[in-house]
């Protein structure tokens, strides 16, 4: 389907001026055609005044059908009798075939996004002419929209369970591909994000994980959702485009909103990256506890400062490491007698 866009269509404030217009005439050829049979009955022309004004105004009404308005960044799609005849694009005051109908198949759709608005949230809309509804959810908005899909639980590629959402930032490009080419295009667009989300998490790991492909080359690398979400991001916005190109639907961008484990293993998680926390920081202590141990023996050495044989050193070393390692503060004992 390709999309049609109606070119010089701005003329809804002449014809509705004329129509006006031609109405006014139709009632006062109506009024003169009264007045002439009111003084003559059987008078002919007047006959034909009454009966050309009553057909004048029984039927001056219809062109008022196909006046429409539009606002900046708002399309209406057009048929003819089932047929697509095009797009009207652009705020103005347009005038098309009365016969016209717009379409658009997702306009009572709502979804956690920009430009979805629920009538109960506004009382007035309820009471409004259906006309007017009607008018008002066929247009297509041409605006850029934020899609906030619901989290979802995901395996990653180590089969951790984690909940993940998105927000896709997209927008409508093609008006006849949206309507015509999808049975709805918003639920079609809720859909694939899902899908693609799906597909790209289960390449990454939560964290940075030993021996894992994260780009499909056959070397192990570092990427992961929690320390890769721009490039993870990226692939998804790339997935999805993929997918919604046949809806005339552009995606602008994707961005991971939230990213967490489950609840059945978050705490246990928790309590893993503690441990390995812990386990961090106790080698950072050793490293550091060995390395100022032979600086102390060092200088020991280098100034002459005491003789210490193999089982003193040995002694030394135990009680520095003991103090420097250890999780409180040390309790010194002054021995006031020999070092045995």
């Amino acid at each position: 389907m390709k999309e049609i866009i109606l070119q010089n269509k701005k003329n809804g404030m002449p014809v509705l001026i004329g129509n006006l217009a031609f109405l006014i005439m139709s009632v006062v050829i109506i009024i003169c055609g009264v007045i002439r049979l009111d003084s003559n009955p059987s008078d002919v022309p007047g006959t034909v005044l009454l009966i050309v004004g009553l057909v004048f105004l029984t039927f001056g009404w219809i062109p008022l059908l196909g006046l429409r308005v539009l606002k900046p960044e708002e399309a209406l799609v057009l048929t003819l009798f089932g047929k697509y005849i095009g797009t009207i694009k652009g705020d103005g005051f347009y005038f098309v075939n009365p016969f016209c109908v717009s379409v658009n198949p997702a306009a009572k759709t709502k979804l956690s996004q920009s430009g979805d608005v629920s009538s109960s949230e506004f009382p007035l809309l309820k009471n409004a002419g259906a006309n007017a509804v009607d008018s008002q959810s066929k247009k297509i908005s041409l605006k850029i929209m934020t899609l906030n899909n619901n989290k979802q639980k995901i395996n990653d590629c180590l089969g951790n369970p984690i909940e993940i959402g998105i927000a896709v930032t997209w927008r409508i490009v093609d008006t006849a591909k949206a309507v015509f080419n999808v049975d709805n295009y918003k639920e079609y667009l809720s859909l694939q994000c899902d899908t693609a989300l799906r597909n790209v998490v289960r390449i990454y790991p939560y964290d940075v994980a030993p021996n894992v492909d994260t780009t499909g080359d056959g070397i192990a690398d570092e990427g992961s959702l929690r320390g890769s979400s721009e490039i993870v991001a990226e692939r998804i916005r790339d997935e999805i485009t993929g997918r919604v190109e046949t809806a005339g639907i552009e995606i602008i961008e994707a961005r991971i909103t939230y990213l967490a484990y489950a609840t059945e293993i978050a705490a246990v998680m928790l309590q893993r990256q503690q441990a390995s926390a812990i386990i961090d920081a106790r080698k950072m202590i050793v490293d550091g506890a060995v390395g100022m141990v032979e600086m102390a023996l060092e200088r020991l050495k280098e100034n002459n400062t005491v003789e210490l044989d193999e089982e003193k050193k040995a002694q030394m070393v135990s009680n520095l490491l003991v103090v420097l390692c250890g999780n409180h503060d040390a309790q010194p004992v002054v021995n006031s007698g020999t070092l045995y």
